[in-house]
């Protein structure tokens, strides 16, 4: 099972369920047919900012405490981040080289930027090629995209 489809369902558990352990936590998802290992469950906990809280009953509980769109921005920051290659002017576009496969989801990163000088974004595998609105500026385009990726 993929790291994604797990956290999403050690979150949907610990809304749905008063969780109180990690092992209680595992034996839940092994019934529902995922292995994980203590060490993974714990670091799946860390990463999706599950935290204990005291319940009605004095006893405590884990409980998701940011928001998952919040957690899923800083993924997708992070991934960008870590997959731009380059960001180069070409002529009168700006071309960034990403890690395959990575492409659309950097494209993804930029739109949610809001750049005031990106007419456009074309992403394919491992490239992505931005039109800027006004060709005048795109130095300070392919700046700010570097500014980005620091």
């Amino acid at each position: 099972m993929k790291k994604y489809t797990r956290q999403r369902l050690i979150l949907d558990i610990i809304q749905n369920n008063d969780v109180k352990t990690q092992s209680q936590l595992s034996e839940i998802l092994r019934d529902q047919g995922v292995n994980a290992t203590q060490a993974t469950i714990s670091r799946d906990i860390k990463e999706l900012r599950i935290s204990k809280v005291q319940s009605d009953d004095y006893e405590y509980k884990y409980t998701v405490v940011d928001a998952v769109y919040d957690t899923l921005t800083e993924r997708i920051e992070k991934i960008f981040k870590e997959a731009v290659l380059s960001v180069e002017k070409s002529s009168q576009l700006v071309v960034i080289k990403t890690i395959s496969y990575c492409a659309t989801v950097c494209g993804q990163y930029i739109t949610n930027a809001k750049l005031e000088n990106v007419g456009g974004i074309v992403t394919g595998i491992d490239t992505i090629f931005i039109t800027p609105r006004d060709s005048k500026t795109i130095d300070d385009l392919v700046e700010e995209l570097r500014d980005l990726v620091k």
